[in-house]
């Protein structure tokens, strides 16, 4: 989480300059039977309008974890809206409407094997959280406006921070500045810096 999948969605779809839609996979969960599977017919609808384009779908695995797995069986809202999913994806393959459909989840594992077929996500990319290099350039994109200490040395703020994702990065940044308010600094120092750290 948080290292910027979402970000590289709409990385893509600007460098393939076309339209993009964005929704969280928790969007099409409803309590009422149907509603789920509605908005997806309305996602595709809306796509094919504006075809050539990308559809994004984050955290799918809140619509698409394993079938069965819920307690209302076939009639499950959550497992209607999956199966529509699937029929759309299938019949997008064919059209002469070109669609691209990317979707994220932290929870590959729960992920029914249907969404996983070939001509459906059969491509994975896995983000990972940054290493020291990645981690440095986050934390300078994040410094930029905010007025640093000429001691504060970013490069040791990256070494102490393994296993931040680029998220934690951005928000050390802004506990620091909060923490050095706090104190009616004008600057952030090292010191905020490591108490920011502690804190995120």
């Amino acid at each position: 989480p948080g290292n910027g999948k979402t970000l590289l969605a709409r990385a893509v779809a600007g460098e393939a300059d076309c339209p993009f839609f964005s929704i969280s996979g928790s969007d099409f969960i409803e309590v009422f039977v149907g509603v789920g599977a509605a908005r997806v017919r309305d996602l595709f609808a809306q796509a094919r309008k504006h075809a050539p384009c990308i559809i994004f779908i984050d955290e799918i695995d809140a619509v698409g974890r394993h079938r069965g797995s819920g307690m209302g069986g076939g009639h499950d809202e959550r497992e209607q809206t999956l199966n529509q999913l699937l029929t759309e994806m299938d019949g997008f393959q064919t059209a002469n409407s070109p669609i691209i459909v990317l979707a994220a989840t932290n929870r590959p594992d729960v992920l029914d094997k249907a969404l996983l077929r070939p001509g459906r996500f059969d491509r994975r990319v896995t983000v990972p959280y940054p290493d020291l290099k990645s981690r440095e350039e986050i934390l300078r994109v994040h410094a930029k406006g905010v007025k640093i200490a000429d001691e504060v040395d970013l490069k040791k703020v990256a070494r102490g921070t393994p296993g931040f994702s680029g998220a934690d990065l951005a928000n050390l940044i802004n506990e620091a500045t909060i923490i050095a308010s706090k104190h009616n600094e004008n600057t952030v120092t090292m010191k905020y810096f490591e108490e920011a750290r502690d804190k995120v």
